[in-house]
Formats: structure tokens, sequence, C-alpha cells
């Protein structure tokens, strides 16, 4: 039911245009994605934004390059070898496009305006000997681990002995026109279980002594042992944008900010420490761990560091934070946090191997995600870290966690633990390409996943033009800048598959610039793509005006339709909660020359995943759209109809597990309707209209 068109007068050329195995590969898709750095560490080497599942891609490129006949079912645990097909992935991100190509045999082809994508996919498809990495890793433990760990220990309190620190917490502060510091602690909890209910034991820091208690998580009423204060641990001085004084007295912390454009300042008030004994242990901060940051500062000014300069740039990401006078990407980063990555930086540029430096760069910007101001305490009982990206915008944040940098085995989120969960996995993966299947039960009912082997291993030669690309038989082409003017030859690429830029809120430039800031000044001499004054450049698809992301992703498009054979399609995922973002993918399909012939819901993302779950009606559906050069002519579909393939695809998606809310509902639906006003050329306002019929159809059609 997927297509809505006259087969009479209309001929498939790819599976991918007949019908889909939607609820198959939700099945491996929902698993994939709940551990994606796990299940594709290819592709999650380094940060990047909206990742899409590679299972779901590689069943969208088999479709794409297969003919109509074929069943993709039956063929995703095959090994495949089309070594004279050309797949086009004109918003590369992550590279999964490209890593789904190249393990299905083909020539593959990635463009993206963002030098750090660009950086990052040569990085995953980079092939390096674990042997080598491990002594360049060794070598750099050697010479700078000892220097950074310093700043990270404190003595043990019954031992006497020094011991790692793992974290160090700090709260922000404001000081009121009395002179009165506040710290801006909502509540005085500040380490508890992830699941409190299950372990209510927590730690709280009393507001007179500072120092730390035990009690139940949602205690009311605390009697501090060290000082004989008493205080409700659940209400801190902090409450939504305001603060009180200890006499009652409101601000809103705005207006208590520095005056001289400085970030706030921070007291650093606990920390986790592991025990010789292997265990973790919570300490207050005492005068020798002040002495020790004081060091750390006094060392930072006389060190001349590689240290990040530009200016975090105005937008609708960023514009929070530098209300906070966070005007400088370095003003992420507190002194110690600075001088031990600065020093780590460093040693790496000292790596004579570039191919190695390159991927400790990787790794080491990698790192940067968990090691920053904005960072904060997830619980015990998970990962201890909770990134700065976890939120798209830059939320400043009041109760920063502070990373040890280097780290130890029991640590999450630092150089040392990334390098064997991240940058290791991602290499072992070229090596033995895996799936993720189930294994069957005696009555073939799916039970326990599996990791199948698929594919070859992934040995791809890097080329850097059209013609090399053309005499390689096994050949990928990574280029870097605007995809709307590709320096390939028309009619050459068989498949244009991609992930288009979500159109109005997560603008990945100001978000990568975080990184850019770090890498530029290391690698601007090396590559022109990293010698800009920060990661946006003329040509990147991002607007919040719908009208004007329409213009922007036509171009590319247009550029795409060029490109493609004309027996050729161009499918892309996308999912949107608003008419008007559907509308303009419709008007930039149009302008392009192209037709949508077919559409296929597929799971994408988990509901649980940040900040997908604080939405009240959460889309975790993807619809994939298939599109034709227009030269056929296509078949109107009612509302009716289109409701009608709506339950259809519903009840196949909620029969294979899935729960599909009235938001995914309203995906499967606008995404029939793409194809339903495809040979209608509607305006802009009109399919507006349209589609907010659909989604009334929807809504007031009971599930």
């Amino acid at each position: 039911m997927s297509m809505v068109f006259d087969e009479s007068r209309f001929t498939p050329t790819t599976a991918l245009e007949c019908d889909f195995p939607m609820a198959e590969i939700s099945q491996i898709a929902e698993q994939e994605s709940w551990r994606k750095e796990i299940n594709r560490p290819i592709y999650h080497i380094h940060k990047w934004w909206a990742t899409r599942l590679g299972s779901v891609f590689r069943s969208i490129t088999l479709g794409a390059l297969c003919n109509p006949q074929t069943d993709i079912r039956t063929e995703f645990y095959k090994t495949h070898d089309f070594a004279d097909k050309v797949v086009l992935d004109p918003f590369m991100g992550s590279g999964t496009t490209l890593g789904e190509a190249v393990k299905l045999g083909a020539k593959a082809i990635g463009c993206d305006i963002n030098p750090i994508s660009t950086f990052i996919v040569r990085q995953a498809f980079t092939p390096v000997s674990e042997m080598a990495l491990r002594a360049a890793f060794s070598q750099l433990e050697y010479v700078i681990a000892p220097k950074i760990r310093y700043y990270y220990q404190t003595h043990d309190p019954k031992t006497k002995k020094l011991i790692p620190v793992l974290y160090y917490f700090w709260v922000k502060t404001v000081t009121t026109p009395k002179n009165e510091i506040l710290p801006l602690l909502s509540r005085y909890v500040f380490a508890q279980d992830a699941y409190p209910k299950k372990k209510p034991q927590a730690h709280i820091i009393c507001p007179s002594c500072w120092n730390i208690l035990e009690g139940r998580y949602d205690t009311t009423d605390m009697l501090c042992q060290h000082c004989g204060y008493r205080f409700n641990p659940q209400k801190g001085p902090a409450s939504g944008q305001y603060v009180t004084t200890t006499d009652g007295q409101r601000y809103r912390i705005r207006d208590l900010l520095p005056k001289d454009g400085t970030p706030p300042k921070h007291r650093m008030y606990a920390m986790m420490v592991l025990c010789p004994n292997g265990e973790k242990n919570y300490l207050p901060i005492g005068a020798e761990d002040l002495a020790l940051y004081e060091e750390a500062r006094r060392t930072l000014a006389n060190e001349n560091l590689p240290l990040p300069e530009i200016p975090v740039r105005p937008g609708h990401n960023t514009d929070q934070a530098l209300k906070y006078n966070y005007t400088h990407w370095r003003d992420f980063f507190n002194d110690r946090q600075l001088l031990c990555l600065g020093l780590l930086l460093n040693e790496i540029l000292n790596i004579k191997d570039q191919n190695i430096q390159e991927q400790m760069l990787c790794l080491f910007s990698s790192t940067l995600e968990f090691n920053n101001l904005f960072c904060s305490f997830k619980g015990e009982g998970t990962g201890a870290v909770r990134h700065m990206f976890s939120n798209h915008i830059l939320k400043p944040e009041r109760t920063p966690l502070e990373n040890s940098v280097w780290g130890t085995d029991k640590s999450s989120g630092t150089f040392s633990t990334l390098f064997e969960t991240r940058l290791l996995p991602a290499k072992r993966y070229l090596d033995r390409p895996f799936e993720i299947g189930f294994n069957r039960d005696l009555f073939g009912n799916r039970s326990k996943a599996c990791k199948t082997i698929a594919s070859r291993p992934i040995r791809v030669r890097n080329v850097t033009t059209w013609p090399e690309l053309t005499t390689t038989k096994h050949g990928m082409l990574i280029l870097n800048g605007d995809s709307s003017r590709l320096p390939l030859p028309a009619d050459s690429v068989d498949a244009v598959i991609t992930d288009p830029p979500y159109f109005d809120f997560v603008h990945y430039s100001e978000l990568s610039d975080f990184f850019f800031a770090w890498l530029s000044p290391a690698l601007r001499s090396r590559y022109q793509w990293m010698a800009r004054e920060n990661s946006s450049a003329k040509g990147e698809v991002q607007n919040t005006d719908s009208r004007a992301f329409a213009r922007q992703l036509s171009a590319v498009f247009t550029e795409a339709c060029r490109v493609l054979k004309d027996e050729g399609i161009l499918a892309f995922s996308f999912h949107h909660s608003r008419a008007e973002g559907w509308a303009a993918i419709y008007e930039a399909i149009n302008t392009a020359g192209l037709a949508v012939v077919a559409a296929h819901p597929v799971h994408a993302e988990l509901r649980v995943a940040s900040p997908k779950s604080t939405a009240k009606d959460p889309i975790s559906l993807d619809a994939i759209l298939v599109c034709r050069k227009k030269a056929c002519t296509l078949q109107h579909t009612s509302i009716h109809d289109i409701r009608k393939t709506v339950d259809t695809f519903t009840s196949k998606l909620q029969s294979a597990g899935m729960h599909i809310s009235a938001a995914d509902r309203f995906v499967i639906g606008a995404a029939q309707a793409m194809i339903a006003k495809a040979a209608d050329n509607l305006s802009f306002e009109d399919m507006t209209l349209y589609l907010k019929k659909i989604h009334d159809a929807l809504t007031s059609h009971k599930n």
C-alpha cells in the first residue's frame, strides 16, 4: 500500500519503490537504537547530531540498488557486491549512508559543508591497526597521563594515602546586593540512584557547614550531624529563574550575573573518589583540594597551550549560553580542565604518524563532550556523566560535574575509557562489520538478539576526485563543501540516500563550533576546510524559516537530481510534527524536479532519548521518502484512502511490538500526502492546508 501511483504508467526500477519490510526492519532498528554506539560503533566514533540507524540505512540502500522483484527482508543478511553502483549522500553527517553503501560493496560519495563531519567521517573509515593505536595510547599514558592524574587526586581520610578523584561536584553561585553568596541549588540532594525508589539512599550537602550527609532521596527533614543545622533537603535557594536569600528576599538569577561580562562563579563542594578497595565514596572538599585547584590555575597561566580562542556565535542553540556570559568557547571549561586538556592535546600533536595522530585528535575531541562545565551528574547506577548535548540548546548547567579527563577503569566519558569504548570498537567494526539479528525458538518466535556478519571487511580506498573513484573497485570520495555544487558529472550516481538537517531549531554548526574551536588551530594548516572562522559556511542548509529552508534544501536536491541517473532514486528519512515542516519538504522536492513515489514508515529513535522523552506526544518513526525524476503520471489519492493506509501501516507496526503515537500516525499520513500531491505542484500555503486536513482526519479518527 506504499505505492499509490498508476503502475500502468509507471514502472518501478528498484525494490525500494515496492513493498518494504517495515515491521521486520523496525524490530532490528529498535534493537540497534538501545545501544547505538555498541551496535554501530563506526558512526559513533565522535559526537554527531541525529545520527540515523545503520540497519535502516542498510535496508534503504539495499532496496535502492536491487531490482523490483527483490525481497529486501531475505537479502538483508546476505553478503553483496554492488561494485558497479555509486551511492551519494549530500548530507553525510556521521557517515551512516557511506558505511552501509560500502558494506554492500558499492562505491560511496559523501559531502558535508561542516568540517567536523568531514573530519570524523575520514577518521571512521581510516583503517589503523589496534596494535598501532595501543602503542600510541601507551606512549601518551607514559608521558602525559601522570601530569593529568596529579590534578585529580586527594588523600584518603582512612589510609592517608593518595587516591584518585573520579568527579568533582560544582555549583554556580550568585552574589546579592547585600553580598550574600547563594549557591544555585534547587535541592541539597546532590547524588542519588538513577532508580531512587528501588535504592532510596542518597547523598546530601549541608547548606551550613557543607559537609556530606546520607539520607533518603525524598527526605524533607535533616539534622546535620556535623554542625547541628536542621533543614529541608528538597528546598534549595534556586527555583526556576529565581533565587531566594536566607532572609526570604527573591531575586531573578539573570539580574545577579556578573556585571563585568564574565561567566558566573562556581563553588566546588564535593567529590567522588575511588577507594583502595575499589569502592566509590563521596567526600567533602577540603583545604588540600582547593589548594590543588589553585595550583592548576597558576600553572595554566604560565603554560603556552593550544587552547580554543574563537568566540561563541549568536544563535538559537547558543543564545542561552551567551546570556550567561559564556562568550568564548574556552569559557565552557574551568582552569583545571583547560590545563589538562591543553596538556593532552599538546602531546597528541607530537605524534609523528599523521593517521595515528588524527585518530587520537578525534578521540580527544570526543572527550571534550564529557569534560566541560555544561556536564552534569546522571546519578548512581548509570553512566555518571550527562554530556553537554543532552539538550540541543547549550543550557548553562547550574550544578556542573567535573570529570577527570584521563580517567580510570571506573570512569566514564574520559580519554582512557573512550579509547576502549569508542575508538577501538569502531576500528574493530571495519574488520567485522556485523548486523543485529535475532535467535529464534523452536516455534520460530524471535528471542535473544545476536550479531551476524553479513558484509566483507570494510577496506575502502579514500580518493579525492571523481575520475579516481571510477577506476577504483571499492572507493570512497569524502567531500567538504556546498552540496548544491558537486564536482560530479551529470547522470553519474545510481542512488542518492540521505538524512537532511532538521529544519527548525537544531543548528549543527552552532553546536559543532564547540569542537571546531579546539581542532581548527591544530588542523587549519593541513586542511583548507579547517581554516575558517567557525564551522559554518555559505550554502549551509539550516534555517528556522520553513520557506527559506525549502529553498536551501531544493538547491541540494536539484543538484542531486542532476547527478542522478534517470532510472535512479533519491531516498531520504524525515519526520516532523508540524504541517509546515512537511510543506517545506514538498516544496523542495517539487522545485528540484522530483516526485515522491513511495513512502515507508520505520523505527527511528528511542522514545526515552532526550529531548524526545520530554515531548508530550513523541515521534519514534521516520518516513522514508522515495523520489524519482518527474517522468510519470501519478494517481491522485483521497484523504480517506490515506487514512486507510495509515491504519494499515499502524497495524503492521503495532503487530511488531511498536507503540504508535498520534504524532507517529501523522508522520505516516503526511508522507502519504507527499505521494498524493506529487503531480499537483501545490503552493506552500495550499500544501500546508492540505496537510492540516490530513492531521485533522487522523486525530478525529478513533485509533
